[in-house]
């Protein structure tokens, strides 16, 4: 848990760093290079890549208007170098285009609920302390995990705890849920911690904390981070000029699935089984710079225990798309 009153330099430390800008570095050499920092947090990654490339042009994109703050201030030394933007990530090419370039030669994006969002208690991400159901990235959108507990079927309940927890109690953990909103709408993550609690069998609870897999499946519901996602990579692809480089850490499989299988198909030729002769547009717009998924290594996972389930892809543009 963070303070308050904490720097914002020491709020947050930024997974794999160093391999990030190794990644990125090709593509940002040339004077005047722009890169799209489209999860921008609190600037841990911007920074570096800032100091490191003293000719490089940030664009940082955040739906947290809290987050863009913060960044605000910790980017102000690198002056008119720095564009932020008050967007979800899938707004990623109007913004770029709203600030008069026309490609950008990297993008960067680390997904999932921020460290400033989990560590802000009465933000609700967490099952491990008492907190308002809000669980909003963007605190000026409406949707709240409180209104989705109040007003979602037992159907709908269901379905998201399935498909975004991966939820094997998704039915039982629904039920109770309808039921219990009866008597006492959810208001406090206590309150759901309770009823999933007493819903889940004792042998599975001590195979982890029974609400984990709800509490995910309300966040991405809320903030619809997968819908976001499916649009977001293809647009930032579209950005890349020819050299340009897209970075992604994700930090759960359903996030991870989904870049996976971007980033391959756009790295596989499209042309028909059989064609004796490769056509320049059947040819892939992408090369992939990692073989699979990157994991951090043992000193990485202790230095930062958030990197513990992080996986890193990365690819570069070899051809304008069709």
């Amino acid at each position: 848990m963070t303070d308050d009153n904490t720097p914002a330099d020491r709020l947050h430390t930024p997974v794999l760093l160093e391999r990030v800008v190794e990644l990125l570095a090709p593509a940002l050499q040339a004077p005047g290079a722009v890169l799209v920092d489209a999860t921008l947090g609190m600037g841990g990654h911007s920074e570096a890549i800032l100091e490191r490339f003293p000719d490089l042009v940030l664009v940082g994109l955040d739906r947290d208007p809290e987050a863009l703050a913060i960044a605000g201030e910790r980017l102000s030394r690198f002056g008119d170098r720095v564009h932020l933007v008050h967007t979800v990530y899938d707004g990623i090419a109007d913004a770029v285009h709203r600030l008069g370039f026309d490609q950008i030669d990297g993008a960067l994006f680390d997904l999932g609920v921020s460290s400033l969002q989990l560590d802000r208690v009465d933000r609700g991400f967490s099952y491990s302390k008492d907190a308002p159901l809000d669980m909003r990235m963007d605190s000026t959108s409406e949707l709240t995990a409180e209104i989705v507990l109040a007003t979602y079927s037992e159907a709908d309940l269901r379905r998201i705890f399935r498909d975004y927890g991966e939820e094997r109690l998704a039915q039982r953990y629904a039920h109770r849920i309808v039921e219990a909103r009866q008597e006492h709408p959810f208001v406090r993550s206590a309150q759901l911690v309770d009823v999933i609690t007493q819903a889940t069998p004792v042998a599975v609870q001590r195979q982890g904390h029974p609400a984990k897999r709800v509490f995910q499946a309300l966040r991405i519901e809320v903030n619809q981070e997968l819908a976001v996602l499916e649009r977001a990579i293809p647009r930032a692809i579209d950005a890349l000029t020819v050299g340009g480089r897209i970075v992604v850490e994700s930090y759960q499989s359903l996030e991870d699935r989904i870049v996976k299988r971007i980033l391959q198909a756009k790295s596989t030729s499209s042309a028909p089984a059989g064609l004796p002769v490769e056509l320049p547009e059947h040819r892939p717009e992408l090369k992939l710079l990692i073989r699979g998924a990157e994991l951090a290594d043992d000193d990485e996972k202790a230095a930062n225990p958030r990197a513990t389930s992080v996986r890193l892809r990365a690819a570069e543009r070899v051809r304008r798309g069709s």
